[in-house]
């Protein structure tokens, strides 16, 4: 059982170490390195989340309300995540549009991951059923990793003048997500 819970401890890791829900910005257009901010700040937010759940369930003592507890946390996080992404709104850039796509796609990417995650736990009423789940919860994560980041560098590179680069080159909240 440590090491199921390990495993999913270790898959809210690596979904963290890729890429937070945090601050709302507005549905309304905003400058580009206010709207590489408030994403920064959201993916920053969404990867603390996430990491404090991992770390929770390395620190031992996993019980079938610890898991619970931990599942449910990941899942308000993805959820914020998702709906900060909505609330961003679109940079005033060429590519404006085409990145408030991305961060919607990717919303509903999270989301269809949040349900893919409780699907693998419905109907699990003790721990070992729960850890049973383990393998499709860390494939769901693993997953997920990979389009937030995915879509974190699709951003970059949307517009052929650079300005989002640009933007979240300059942005302070970004600065964590390019050292990690």
């Amino acid at each position: 059982m440590r090491l199921a819970a390990v495993l999913v401890a270790g898959s809210l890791l690596l979904l963290a170490a890729a890429c937070g829900g945090g601050d709302s910005g507005s549905s309304d257009t905003s400058s580009a390195d206010e709207w590489a901010g408030d994403v920064c700040s959201a993916v920053t937010d969404w990867t603390g989340a996430i990491s404090s759940v991992g770390t929770t369930l390395q620190e031992g003592g996993v019980t079938e309300e610890s898991v619970n507890d931990a599942l449910d946390q990941a899942r308000e996080a993805t959820d914020t995540f998702a709906e900060d992404l909505r609330d961003v709104g679109k940079p005033d850039t060429e590519a404006g549009d085409e990145a408030k796509q991305t961060l919607d796609d990717l919303a509903d990417e999270l989301e269809q991951g949040r349900d893919d995650i409780d699907n693998a736990v419905e109907g699990a009423d003790n721990l070992q059923s729960l850890l049973a789940a383990v393998p499709t919860v860390t494939q769901t994560f693993t997953t997920l990793s990979g389009e937030v980041a995915q879509a974190f560098s699709s951003l970059q590179q949307l517009d052929a003048q650079g300005e989002l680069e640009d933007a979240f080159s300059q942005a302070d909240s970004c600065d964590e997500l390019e050292n990690s």
